[in-house]
């Protein structure tokens, strides 16, 4: 849950050294100096229904003979530099769009920075408001748009706004707000259900994300424009060693280092079941009665919302099916669309820069074409989606692609892994899983969070014994996965709880030849992570009441691991491996049935997995093949 730094991120990523390949022709000096030259920026309190007011930036152009749409962002990250004559080196989505002459409107949502109010994470949306006082992030949305549209001289009376991560959540939040002047929105990357996306996993708590998060993204009495001093400091750059041997345990995550100071964190604490807290923090059920054009917007590697990413996307298409509702996934990691190039992450070489493409020809295209002028038709299709494997842009009518299959890949014995049914009897695979020597998630030392873990090569889980594997024999033909994948899984525990990690993999032939930028990589046998989940086993049946193992007994586990669009080539492999840790992706499960966020060390006890695989106890992928 990093998003505070994706903020600062998002703008340095232009300010790196513009390249002579560059598709965009203007540099960041450049555009910078277009921006005071071409714009007048204006502070002010924007009043809400119920008298909160909230601190709205306006960049609006200087020309007067012309009327020009409005384009806005609203953030919990700020809107940063303060005072009408700092201005930002870049506005708009992208640099594409600057010479369009957006009016563009930056706003501290209610509780953060300088705008008055009280926050709340992720502000429960209320269907029916029937008072003043009743606010939510849509009505914050309205009440701006209507003073935006009342006030700002020599706009068109239309209005778009976008949003990456948490400015997402607050983009799809806003898409309801029914205002008639707000004709496109574009949640990117957004967050949508906190306890499954960015706080937990499947009832597993992301405790890396999260206590690097919050020790920045403080509680607010008061408006302000300065960043607040951190709770505490962490030295140690190995985030393995630091979690493991100086934050220790969940529970110690908070009295040894919060202590109670941020409500946020804490609430994790409080609310570790899919209770009633987190139900009201989830905007999906509310995404209903949009009027406007969307575009939903995510990378197949983000990090962070991958869920938000495609249940946003799926939820506004199934309860608003008449309105134009456009999907773009690219090879992205969280926001990488935002950057000059995407052409890499970590190991990969996508073979492009897949980032300018998206701002030019998708992005820029559609705010246009739905704020500036719509006289011909949008050419954009349903959904324009990044295969990779072999890395080319592909475009459907519809999502999930047609001409999709299902299929299912079992788990055998001897570690294979095939499109056939088991036919043995009383085979399985076992694993001896401790806590106190839980999985890396990640091959590279880092501080515990890291986007290019995504695809990182998993040989060195393979080489480890509490990581268990199964493979397809060599593909005699390209095989592309397409959409969900979900793994089912018979398994049993010497313990009354677990969690299970489910990882689908991309095995490149031995003779794999070194791309020369990333010599010291050798990509024989490279075991290229496609994707991959995590489930809190004592949440499989019901994450609002978790329930205990019975020691030693079967026991069904689904894991649902996000959609794919990725080809394994001829001569690869595809590899499943499962573990029952991930750390500090995931904080560590004792292996015990009990409140996590209590455990003490103590508690953090070995056990013994199996996972079955034999007739009538079969353990598969169910996947959906694109022929």
């Amino acid at each position: 849950m990093k998003k505070l730094f994706i903020l600062f991120l998002l703008i340095p990523a232009f300010v790196q050294a513009q390249k002579n390949d560059s598709p965009y022709p203007f540099t960041v000096s450049q555009d910078s100096a277009y921006v005071r030259q071409n714009y007048t920026k204006t502070e002010i309190m924007v009043q809400m229904r119920d008298g909160v007011k909230l601190f709205t930036q306006i960049y609006a152009p200087k020309d007067m003979t012309k009327k020009f749409p409005i384009i806005m962002q609203r953030t919990p990250y700020t809107c940063q530099p303060y005072g009408v004559n700092k201005f930002k080196k870049r506005i708009t989505p992208n640099p594409f769009m600057l010479r369009d002459n957006y009016i563009v409107v930056y706003q501290d949502v209610r509780g953060r920075w300088a705008s008055e109010g009280k926050f709340v994470e992720m502000t429960p949306h209320l269907d029916n408001k029937k008072a003043k006082t009743d606010i939510d992030e849509a009505s914050d949305t309205y009440d701006t748009i209507d003073w935006l549209i009342k006030n700002i001289k020599n706009n068109n009376g239309k209005v778009g706004q976008w949003g990456i991560s948490y400015p997402g959540f607050f983009t799809s939040a806003g898409s309801v707000s029914e205002h008639p002047a707000l004709k496109a929105s574009s949640p990117q990357a957004p967050m949508a259900d906190l306890w499954r996306d960015d706080a937990f996993h499947n009832g597993a708590f992301m405790i890396a994300a999260n206590f690097g998060f919050y020790n920045y993204f403080q509680d607010q009495s008061k408006p302000t424009t300065t960043s607040p001093p951190v709770y505490f400091e962490t030295n140690n750059p190995d985030g393995y060693d630091f979690y493991l041997n100086e934050v220790k345990t969940t529970k110690n995550s908070e009295e040894g280092f919060y202590k109670g100071r941020n409500s946020y964190y804490h609430e994790n604490f409080e609310h570790p079941d899919y209770d009633e807290h987190w139900k009201m923090r989830n905007i999906l059920p509310h995404l209903k009665n949009i009027k406007h054009a969307v575009m939903v917007v995510g990378g197949w590697y983000d990090e962070q919302d991958l869920y938000g990413t495609f249940n946003t996307y799926k939820a506004i298409e199934k309860q608003n099916p008449n309105i134009k509702n456009i999907f773009v996934v690219g090879p992205w990691d969280h926001g990488g669309w935002s950057g000059p190039s995407g052409q890499t992450l970590g190991d990969i070489d996508f073979g492009s820069k897949v980032s300018p493409y998206y701002q030019e020809n998708i992005e820029a295209k559609f705010f246009r074409h739905y704020l500036i002028d719509d006289s011909k038709p949008l050419d954009l299709p349903e959904a324009t989606l990044f295969e990779t494997g072999t890395n080319k842009w592909r475009t459907f009518d519809t999502y999930p692609a047609k001409g999709t299959k299902e299929k299912s890949l079992y788990f055998q014995a001897n570690g294979k892994l095939s499109f056939d049914n088991p036919q043995t009897e009383n085979t399985s695979t076992e694993y001896l899983s401790d806590p106190n020597r839980p999985v890396p998630f990640y091959s590279k030392i880092t501080d515990g969070f890291s986007s290019s873990y995504m695809v990182d090569d998993q040989r060195f889980a393979y080489s480890r014994p509490d990581v268990v594997s199964f493979q397809t024999d060599v593909l005699e033909k390209e095989m592309t996965l397409s959409g969900e994948i979900k793994a089912f899984l018979k398994v049993s525990t010497t313990g009354t709880d677990a969690d299970w990690v489910v990882k689908v993999i991309d095995v490149y032939p031995q003779d794999t030849e070194n791309p020369a930028p990333k010599s010291e990589v050798v990509f024989g046998n490279y075991q290229q992570l496609v994707r991959s989940e995590i489930i809190r086993g004592k949440y499989r049946n019901d994450v609002s009441k978790p329930e205990p193992f019975v020691p030693n007994q079967v026991t069904d586990v689904k894991v649902e691991l996000q959609d794919v669009l990725h080809t394994f080539k001829k001569r690869h492999r595809v590899m499943v491996q499962i573990q029952s840790s991930c750390f500090p992706w995931a904080d560590r499960n004792p292996q015990k049935f009990m409140d996590i966020f209590k455990a003490e060390s103590s508690d953090y006890q070995k056990a013994t997995h199996r996972v079955y695989h034999q007739k009538g106890a079969e353990s598969y992928l169910r996947i959906g093949v694109l022929e």
